[in-house]
Parts: C-alpha cells; sequence; structure tokens
C-alpha cells in the first residue's frame, strides 16, 4: 500500500526538520519526504492540511497489567489508549503475574500485543527471578525473546554482592539494565515527597535520600562493572547533577522523567485526593524546575507517561491507602505540550524527548520520519480543545489526577508501519 500524506506540518526532531512537506510511505516505511519518489503513483491520499505530522511517540513506561491484573487493563485496552495518544512505541515493566523472568511470559505479551494490532510493544524482563533480589534471571534468554533490557523494576536487591554481579553477568552480554533507584529502608511505608505538606497532611514520607543514595549505589556499581544502564523516573535535584555528573565522566548512563513530575508538586497534597498518588512521590517546586532543566540540558533524555492503570476502588481510599500511579498515556502529548504554552521547554526539546530520544535510550528503531524508518507516525490537530473525561477515556483505568481537565491538541489518527491503527471517531 502507498501512501501519501499530504499538506501537513512535519516536525521531526531527528532531522531538524518543521516545514509543510509531503511524506511518501511504501512497504511500511518512509520513502520520501516533500518530493515523491519516480514511479509513486497510484496511493492513497490523506490531506492533513492544518494539521502537525509527528514521529510516533515512544514511552519507556506503560503498564500494561497482562497478565495478571486484567481487572487494571489488558495489552489490549491499554494499547488502544496507548495508539490514541499518539504512542506508536511502548515499553512495558516486568512486574506481571506471572513476572516476566522467563521467555514464555515476554512471548506471551508480545504475541497478545500482535493480536491486538494495537501499539508495538517491547517488554523488559525481570534482572532476578520473580524480582525476589536472590537469583539471577536468564538474561540473556530473556533477551532472546525480545526482551529490550533487563530490571528489577523498583523491588529492592538488598545485597550488594547480588547486585554486582547482575550489572557484570550483563555488561558480559552487553544487556542495557533499568534502574529505579530506591532505598527502601527510607521509603518504606511513606505516600509522599517528605516535606512541609506531608508533614502537614500527617502522611508518611519519603525523603530524597531514598533515591539519591540508591543511585549513588547504582551508579559506583555501574561505573565498576561497564553496564550500560538506564535511570527510570528521576524526581530529585540531587539526581539531576548526579547523573550530569556521571555522563561528564564517560558512564555509559540515560535516564528519564515521568510527565507529571514535571506539571506537578507536592503542593497539590492539600487536595488530599489519592489520584497525586504516585511512586516517585511529586516533589517541591525547586526539583520540578530542575528536572525540567535537565531536559533543556539534555541531561534528562526523555519523558514518559509511567501509565499505571487502576481500577476505580484503588483509588478509594484514605491518600495514604490508595494505590501509586497514574494513568495518562493517551494524554500524554497535550500534556506535555503545556510545558511549551508556559515556557519551559521548546517544541524541539519537547518532541525530542517524546520521540527519538527515547528510543536511542534502548536502541530501538523508533521515533523519527527519516527515510528508510518505519512508517510510525502520529497526524496530530494542535488547535482542537477538549474535555478529557470518562467519556472520552480509551484506558481501562480510571486514575489521574488531570482527569475532567480541558486539553488543547488532539490525536486525530495513528499509522504503525504505513497501517492506520486509530481514527478519532
Amino acid at each position: 500500500m502507498k501512501l501519501r500524506i499530504s499538506n501537513g506540518r512535519v516536525i521531526d526532531p531527528s532531522q531538524n526538520l518543521d516545514a509543510v512537506v509531503d511524506l511518501f510511505v511504501e512497504d511500511h516505511r518512509i520513502v520520501a519526504i516533500a518530493e515523491a519518489p519516480s514511479g509513486f503513483d497510484d496511493c492513497e491520499v490523506v490531506d492533513v492540511e492544518g494539521k502537525w505530522v509527528l514521529p510516533g511517540l515512544v514511552d519507556t513506561a506503560v503498564a500494561l497489567r497482562e497478565p495478571g491484573y486484567s481487572q487494571k487493563g489488558t495489552i489490549a485496552s491499554e494499547g488502544r489508549a496507548a495508539v490514541s495518544g499518539g504512542v506508536t512505541t511502548l515499553i512495558c515493566p516486568p512486574n506481571t503475574k506471572p513476572i516476566v523472568d522467563t521467555p514464555a511470559v515476554a512471548a506471551l505479551i508480545q504475541d497478545k500485543a500482535d493480536d491486538a494490532g494495537m501499539a508495538n510493544v517491547f517488554p523488559i524482563g525481570a534482572l532476578t527471578q520473580g524480582l525476589q533480589g536472590e537469583q539471577l534471571s536468564n538474561m540473556v534468554a530473556l533477551t532472546d525473546a525480545g526482551c529490550v533490557a533487563l530490571s528489577n523494576h523498583g523491588h529492592d536487591i538488598a545485597s550488594n554482592r547480588v547486585l554486582s554481579r547482575a550489572l557484570e553477568y550483563a555488561a558480559t552480554h552487553d544487556l542495557l539494565v533499568v534502574f529505579h533507584s530506591d532505598d527502601s529502608s527510607l521509603s518504606e511505608g511513606g505516600c509522599a515527597h517528605e516535606g512541609m505538606m506531608s508533614t502537614m497532611h500527617g502522611l508518611a514520607g519519603i525523603p530524597e535520600t531514598a533515591e539519591t543514595i540508591a543511585l549513588m549505589r547504582d551508579l559506583l556499581l555501574v561505573e565498576k562493572s561497564g553496564v550500560r544502564a538506564h535511570f527510570a523516573r528521576l524526581s530529585c535535584a540531587k539526581s539531576v547533577e548526579m547523573i550530569a555528573n556521571a555522563k561528564a565522566a564517560g558512564l555509559d548512563v540515560t535516564c528519564d522523567v515521568a510527565l507529571h513530575n514535571l506539571l506537578l508538586t507536592d503542593e497539590v497534597l492539600k487536595e488530599f485526593d489519592g489520584q497525586f498518588h504516585v511512586i516517585p512521590p511529586l516533589r517541591s517546586e525547586n526539583d520540578r524546575l530542575t528536572l525540567i532543566e535537565g531536559l533543556k540540558t539534555g541531561v534528562i533524555n526523555a519523558i514518559c507517561s509511567d501509565h499505571q492503570p487502576h481500577e476505580k476502588m484503588a483509588k478509594v481510599a484514605p491518600f495514604a491507602a490508595t494505590e501509586p500511579g497514574m494513568a495518562n498515556v493517551e494524554v500524554l502529548l497535550p500534556l506535555a505540550l503545556r510545558l511549551m504554552d508556559e515556557g519551559d521547554l521548546s517544541l524541539d526539546q519537547l518532541l525530542t524527548a517524546l520521540t527519538y530520544g527515547p528510543a536511542a535510550c534502548f536502541g530501538l528503531e523508533a521515533g523519527s520520519l527519516a527515510v528508510g524508518s518505519f512508517a510510525d507516525f502520529v497526524i496530530f490537530d494542535s488547535t482542537d480543545r477538549w474535555l478529557w473525561d470518562h467519556s472520552t477515556r480509551k484506558s481501562k483505568g480510571l486514575n489521574s489526577g488531570f482527569t475532567g481537565e480541558q486539553m488543547t491538541g488532539r490525536v486525530v489518527q495513528t499509522f504503525i508501519s504505513g497501517q492506520r491503527v486509530y481514527t478519532l471517531s
């Protein structure tokens, strides 16, 4: 099938491209930009005048909940939510039930994703068996089964010896390890940023040192082993400084930040609303501004949704008793654009962190509209104003601090490998 995407504003930071040009697709890939290739006739023309044509977004943190937690979400439901938000490539964590610690579970997730026919799905495998932090998983077999990285996903590895051996093994086979730096002895029982707001509301706090002490340990072991490392969901100003120093020292490290940590602070705790219960927690205004500065300077490589869908009852409880997490993948782009509207990031910086920035962290062929790339792209109406509420949600998860808000900008079509997988109805 041949496609000509006509009259759209094509914006692709990977090529420093921002112009009204046509995009040409054949055999699942981008074959030309601006000028039609020779012999390119008898094609479907999609006129998108006035719309943006963007690379498909790449999200490094989307919990699909399947297998094991289908009351919260499924691969089909969350894949549908992802493509409705322009996310064409997503990476899912290993904390399913059963854990992604065998090739069979990794294959199951990918098979179900193929059957759903939505986003490109890449699982992360468990670094240790059952995420127990004791016995190493079969990392090579998991990678061969399609896992793009290994992680213990926030489950503590108490033994530095076990972690060191895991990293050395991963380094030997050139495997990527994803860290969620957290010292559980400091964070255990906490539900909010340790500060004035948590104290005023009687909430158990999670100090910044829970992240930074663990991060320092992790960086030292990364330096010792030489492993490729990605640090997920930074939340503290000090963490940005530590990652900057590690990069300057030559360590092969990348990192991301959850969008809600760029938009919100612990000031929202005054609402005592469990929708704002997230881990790592929403922190101070200084932390938020430093995270944004980290994106500007390139210290932070990617913005993710940290999409964690929950059923309604998971958030119907006192704040500390609610399950942490927000489900925002379907509004990732309009929410992120608020950072541009407020002057925090340029459009180029923002789209870089949502497309080829995260793709590069995980070595994925995604996030670009360069000739020869897979034709994963999004048609976006940047002027559409609409209400995001339960009637417009695609995710099975009902949890978000942004539900009921007016959004500016909306995905109207999403294509994966040249196939239309979503159209706004």
